[in-house]
């Protein structure tokens, strides 16, 4: 059953949110931060779909680098928040996204690589440096790492509490290195992706992706 059923979860739900955000993640500057914007984005109490539609604005603005970030202003970072119809957090969302750019350039020159070779291969490290940016907690590091670990082997296996949740109540295993087993490494953060979108379509969308339907 396992890898048929693997097949229709990477068909159905593969998309990492990084791809839905249209970031073309690789092992530089520019698109590390813009996956770091997107996690700080996921962060508040708001449907994921909105948080990408966030990014996108933000993105779309010409906020993509720290510099960019750091040089608009309020105003301007919480407009394009509001176009995506990002509210209620909109305005301190704004004042996270400013200072975190500030912190990106000041300590590491605006270039999260400078943070991995500091975490110096220790995936726990990784998490507690990014939790020093605004907004970014334990749920913000999670994600960074479940789709930065294609780029960072170090960060291999990530997959969440939602993540291994879901594959118990599709009957596959539990832990994270058991699920690193039954896809390429490359494929690791579109099978940890699916995993929790599937989580979040529901129990009788899990238990149809189980039965094969």
């Amino acid at each position: 059953m396992g890898e048929p059923l693997i097949e229709r979860l990477l068909d159905r739900y593969g998309e990492t949110h990084a791809q839905e955000a249209g970031i073309r993640l690789r092992d530089t500057p520019a698109p590390l931060y813009q996956l770091l914007v997107l996690c700080l984005l996921c962060s508040t109490r708001i449907r994921a779909d909105i948080a990408v539609a966030a990014a996108r604005e933000l993105y779309a603005a010409g906020l993509r680098t720290p510099r960019e970030m750091a040089r608009a202003s309020w105003q301007e970072r919480v407009d394009a928040l509001g176009r995506a119809h990002y509210r209620r957090y909109d305005e301190s969302t704004s004042t996270a996204l400013g200072a975190g750019a500030e912190l990106l350039g000041e300590r590491y020159g605006g270039d999260l690589r400078r943070l991995r070779k500091e975490a110096d291969g220790d995936p726990r490290r990784v998490r507690e440096l990014l939790q020093e940016f605004p907004r970014i907690g334990p749920v913000g590091a999670d994600i960074f790492c479940r789709e930065a670990q294609g780029l960072w082997p170090e960060l291999r296996p990530a997959f969440d509490r939602r993540a291994r949740d879901a594959a118990g109540l599709l009957g596959l295993p539990r832990t994270a290195g058991r699920l690193a087993d039954l896809v390429e490494g490359a494929e690791l953060p579109r099978l940890a992706a699916a995993l929790v979108r599937a989580k979040s379509a529901g129990k009788d969308e899990l238990q149809q992706l189980r039965q094969g339907g």
